[in-house]
């Protein structure tokens, strides 16, 4: 990252500048699903969960999916034709994403501007309207349209990836 990462505030100016509607609510911290889900109560539309991957040969990945979904990292390296996958550690998040575990969430490419992480979006997770995610912090959730949250990613410079993960993850 060659500048400091943008603040939740400055994420929501660059939201309004690109015409995105969204909305934020504020909570306490969480650090995991469970935690937030206890929180949310009847916060609407689909709910995710971010994982930064690193493959074998130190590739960066991003993979975004509903919360409730069990990523199998064998199966999805496999998938992709990537070499073996492991969890990035949190000082190469924060220096690729600006942020810290527990705040991982598909609007932290907007500091990654030398586009080194390949941003990986789960396609059932597409068709819930709103989605949710942490504006870069985790005491927040803030949500937008399926057709934003693309329209930002690729405001980012980065090309999202659409994935099956029910073909990856099902059983042969």
């Amino acid at each position: 990252m060659l500048e400091p990462p943008l603040t939740p505030d400055q994420l929501f100016a660059r939201l309004d500048v690109l015409g995105i509607a969204h909305r934020t609510y504020s909570h306490p911290p969480v650090f995991t699903v469970a935690e937030a889900a206890a929180l949310r109560g009847t916060l609407p539309g689909g709910h995710c969960k971010s994982l930064f991957l690193k493959d074998k040969k130190g590739g960066l990945w991003l993979a975004v999916v509903l919360e409730k979904r069990r990523v199998d990292l064998k199966r999805l390296a496999d998938a992709l034709g990537a070499p073996r996958f492991s969890f990035g550690n949190p000082e190469l998040l924060y220096e690729v994403l600006g942020v810290r575990p527990g705040s991982v969430t598909p609007f932290a490419v907007v500091n990654d501007t030398e586009r080194r992480v390949a941003v990986l979006l789960d396609k059932l997770m597409l068709g819930h309207d709103p989605l949710n995610y942490h504006p870069l912090e985790n005491d927040r959730t803030t949500a937008v349209a399926p057709a934003d949250l693309l329209r930002f990613i690729e405001a980012c410079g980065h090309r999202p990836r659409i994935v099956d993960f029910d073909a990856i993850t099902q059983p042969e």
